[in-house]
């Protein structure tokens, strides 16, 4: 594989990050403009903010001086609920944006400044059990995972874990895992109906496997995180390479700026770390990947792009860059390189 130089597009990135700022300092937009539905919030944004410090630790310019600093952090903690320590936005569950908010303090090394007692309920074995069962619906895993996975990674991020919520957590998912598809839950993957695994941005899912993935994405960055075992990763490893091969993707996979790449890239490539089981192909999928993926992210104009403008979305592009850099050293080149945030805390 040859290497790919993707300096211009961390450099349109940095750019386009510097654009979202608004005038009150430290405080960030998620667009820049309105869409046809006129459904965007254009001022301060929980995702803005947030993703706006996510993208610039992932290209390695984070560091900036004191005053500026402050200004980030105390953007980000004027959205958070003092009643619930909740963080709450329209596109996204009320988890998901406390997991993400958390997640962007926790690279100043800040908690929120409220407990977060919207999610104390679940501490208990038996409350955290009757939400995984019950919470979150399992024919619709895709967006449902941003509170399954969500829950952990807020109270991970927030510095409210403990030791018993951790251990029930994983021993729930490692009896829960198919051994079919290495994911979450059993049977359940035979069982959706395609309708039911669509994305509530509108990235309809071609079968129920890939909706499971990116759904299991969102757990496997938590096993990651806490340095826990996949209970089947050759099974992960079969399902990634079966949907990469015989069309079981979505058809603008690698020709979008959105979280689904770095789903699968992820997924193929941190199973393929607990296993030996078919290395060579799982390479050869990825490199063929990036080319692809680099090549389209290349041919666009980063002024206009939708995608490229909406910084939630350039964050799970960007993510997707850094895993590719990390499964294929020497390959994705950079002026620094790029610093995945999910190995330092989980969620994105």
């Amino acid at each position: 594989m040859k290497q790919l130089d993707i300096r211009p597009i961390i450099k349109a990135m940095k750019e386009t990050v510097e654009s979202h700022e608004l005038s009150e300092r430290g405080a960030y937009c998620r667009w820049l403009w309105q869409d046809a539905k006129n459904s965007r919030e254009l001022g301060i944004n929980e995702y803005g903010c947030a993703d706006a410090m996510n993208i610039l630790y992932t290209i390695n310019d984070f560091y900036c001086d004191e005053e500026t600093r402050k200004a980030r952090i105390n953007a980000l903690l004027s959205l958070q609920n003092k009643d619930t320590g909740m963080f709450v936005e329209a596109t996204h569950h009320t988890i998901h944006t406390t997991a993400h908010c958390t997640a962007a303090l926790q690279l100043f090394d800040v908690k929120p400044l409220y407990p977060i007692k919207g999610l104390h309920g679940y501490m208990r074995r038996d409350a955290l059990y009757k939400f995984l069962e019950e919470d979150v619906d399992w024919n619709n895993p895709w967006p449902q995972s941003h509170k399954g996975a969500g829950i952990y990674a807020a109270l991970v991020n927030s510095d409210e874990i403990t030791e018993d919520f951790q251990k029930n957590y994983f021993e729930w998912f490692w009896e829960n895992a198919d051994p079919k598809t290495g994911f979450w839950k059993p049977g359940y993957a035979d069982m959706a109906p395609v309708a039911n695994v669509s994305h509530p941005n509108g990235m309809n899912s071609p079968d129920a496997t890939f909706a499971f993935m990116a759904g299991g994405f969102h757990y496997m960055f938590n096993h990651e995180y806490a340095k826990m075992p996949l209970r089947y990763p050759e099974r992960v490893i079969d399902c990634c390479i079966e949907m990469y091969k015989n069309n079981g993707l979505p058809t603008h996979f690698g020709k979008g700026i959105n979280f689904i790449e770095v789903d699968w890239v992820y997924c193929i490539n941190r199973a393929a770390r607990q296993t030996t089981y078919k290395h060579d192909e799982v390479i050869a999928l990825i490199e063929n990947f990036a080319e692809k993926y680099v090549n389209y992210l290349l041919s666009i104009d980063y002024k206009t792009h939708d995608g490229f403008n909406d910084l939630h979305m350039l964050f799970g592009c960007v993510c997707a860059l850094a895993e590719l850099q990390q499964a294929l050293p020497g390959k994705i080149i950079t002026e620094k390189p790029l610093k995945l945030v999910l190995e330092r805390r989980p969620f994105i």
